[in-house]
């Protein structure tokens, strides 16, 4: 029985790096071997550098740079497989999506366009705090139990001066229509 869901659940991931790479429509090589070496290097990702030393990196130290300021994603292609991908459901079988804005702060990218202000909570005696950086909209399908596991759906970064309520509304929408064209969501 354990073998027979090792082997499916490395069927699902052999077709979802099939449909990855083939989201990946300019520099795809280098793209999808800096995805898997950003995957696989142990500890944080500093740098580009960092990371041409990684087994999955088989290119040269240019490559990542290569492939970032000249690679393509087709991104609704993308989206469609994500929306694809077996996702975690509760006990009576319906996805439980969760939606978040989260900012991500880039205090010293001063130079950075669209960078905003965005509010952070101090703990303990620290205050709170406006950072800069940027806020982005989230949207996971939730895993039950006990467990902090998501599978994102959906990063939108807000613009300057955007409604923040109604970017989430439209994007959990769109996820929405994605997963009922994908058949994990039936409408009612």
């Amino acid at each position: 029985m354990h073998d027979v869901v090792r082997v499916e659940s490395l069927t699902v991931l052999s077709r979802f790096r099939t449909d990855f790479y083939d989201c990946l429509t300019a520099r795809a090589d280098a793209l999808f071997e800096l995805t898997d070496a950003v995957l696989c290097t142990d500890g944080p990702v500093r740098s580009l550098v960092d990371l041409a030393p990684a087994p999955e990196h088989r290119r040269g130290h240019g490559s990542p740079y290569a492939g970032l300021n000249r690679g393509r994603v087709d991104v609704a292609r993308l989206w469609r497989v994500l929306a694809e991908v077996p996702l975690p459901r509760a006990a009576d079988g319906q996805l439980v999506l969760a939606a978040d804005v989260s900012p991500w702060l880039r205090p010293d990218a001063g130079t950075v366009p669209d960078r905003l202000f965005c509010h952070t909570y101090g703990r303990g005696s620290a205050k709170h705090q406006m950072m800069p950086g940027w806020p982005y909209s989230v949207v996971v399908a939730l895993e039950t139990g006990r467990t902090s596991w998501s599978a994102f759906l959906d990063a939108i970064r807000l613009a300057p001066g955007a409604d923040p309520a109604a970017v989430t509304a439209r994007q959990v929408c769109e996820v929405v229509e994605r997963l009922v064209a994908s058949g994990q969501l039936v409408r009612r």
